[in-house]
């Protein structure tokens, strides 16, 4: 006669294995949720929620951020990565996005007249192909929603658009598409 040695594992499995493959999967899928719902959200900020204002109002999105597909420079005659958003409206008034600082004014030929102002928790926005004549000036504090120049042709390398706003928004120095957090949905 043969002993038979029992296999406590085997025993458990064959008892309890339908609980635990339920419980790997529910642990699975909750863990994926979680995962997702982290990776969805938006960007913590240090002092709470801030809320973006859009750089125009009643604005068309004519050319849209891309970091994935490269979109025809028409003006320039090339193929490249557009890490901004260029709008259009009927008025031409730009907008700060958010509270913040006038950091920089600038000029140069293919971006034309340039403002980039320094937000809390890390953000920066910048305006491009703005009219000569602004609103603001170095080291002013602006408002969300406040007036700070108007959209014009100054832009040369983008000049095949016409009078628009070739705005880009950074996070700790790093370009992020805008659509992200400004509602921009008049495409």
């Amino acid at each position: 006669m043969e002993i038979r040695k029992e296999n406590k594992v085997v025993d458990f499995i064959k008892k309890y294995g339908v609980y635990v493959a339920v419980g790997v999967v529910v642990f699975a899928v909750a863990l994926t949720f979680t995962l997702l719902a982290t990776l969805g959200s938006s960007v913590p900020t240090g002092s709470g929620s801030l809320n973006f204002i859009s750089p125009m109002s009643n604005a068309s999105v004519i050319k849209d951020y891309s970091d994935q597909e490269l979109q025809l420079n028409e003006t320039l005659g090339h193929w490249e990565a557009h890490l901004s958003v260029d709008l259009t409206s009927e008025n031409s008034e730009v907008y700060s996005i958010l509270d913040g600082t006038v950091a920089n004014i600038d000029y140069d030929y293919i971006n034309g007249y340039t403002i980039t102002i320094s937000h809390a928790d890390g953000f920066a926005s910048i305006y491009s192909s703005l009219e000569e004549t602004v609103d603001v000036k170095e080291g002013d504090t602006v408002s969300a929603g406040e007036k700070i120049g108007k959209a014009s042709e100054s832009a040369t390398g983008e000049i095949d658009l016409g009078s628009h706003l070739h705005f880009t928004l950074l996070l700790n120095d790093d370009k992020i598409d805008p659509n992200d957090y400004l509602n921009l949905e008049l495409k």
